[in-house]
């Protein structure tokens, strides 16, 4: 998922703030590669509060 979100992001935000140069591909591979990374670190700090957080809601539905 990290690598889905960080293909859409780093190419549409490319492509926003530069349109579509000769060296497009090149920028957003680059942008891609440093994001990627970032973007799974995120994913893995996220994961378990976004799970303690659905455990609480769910008990709070219960309820």
């Amino acid at each position: 998922m990290a690598g889905i979100m960080a293909f859409l992001m780093t190419a549409i935000i490319t492509w926003l703030n530069l349109g579509f140069p000769p060296d497009f591909f090149l920028r957003w591979v680059k942008a891609f590669i440093v994001a990627w990374p970032l973007a799974a670190i995120a994913a893995f700090m996220a994961i378990p509060i976004a799970q303690r957080a659905t455990v609480k809601i769910l008990a709070w539905l219960a309820r």
